[in-house]
């Protein structure tokens, strides 16, 4: 597949489940089962932040790769690495690289800003902020 083939999957994965509900079926249909790894990270994020938002704010590709620069928006409704829901809204930029093969993303990458989600949260205190 050409990387604008590649880049079209990524947008339509993108668009199928950006501030929508994800159940598993509609997952499945972008993600390959070698990526198991991605499928349970979208379940445990779904059910912290349900609908979360996922917004590419830039898309490259090279070869069987797409690079995506994008932000993470929802609302803490569920338990967060035992962190109770707090109702909070949080916004998280990161880097996702997914490796395309057969219409399916079949591997993936991704950092993102745990450090200030967990801040936005009230988890960890921000620096110059005193601790609750």
């Amino acid at each position: 597949m050409s990387t604008e083939e590649n880049k079209a999957i990524v947008r339509r994965y993108l668009g199928a489940l950006s501030g929508k509900e994800k159940p598993a079926t509609l997952v499945r249909e972008f993600v390959a089962d070698s990526d198991e790894a991605l499928r349970q990270h979208i379940t445990a994020m779904e059910a912290a932040f349900p609908r979360y938002e996922l917004i590419a704010e830039d898309m490259i590709a090279e070869g069987d790769k797409v690079v995506v620069r994008a932000t993470v928006r929802g609302t803490h409704r569920g338990e967060l690495m035992g962190i109770p829901p707090t109702g909070k809204e949080v916004s998280a930029g990161g880097i996702l690289i997914y490796r395309i093969t057969g219409a399916k993303i079949v591997e993936h990458w991704m950092q993102f800003d745990d450090l200030g989600t967990l801040q936005q949260l009230g988890a960890i205190p921000t620096p110059g902020q005193p601790a609750s």
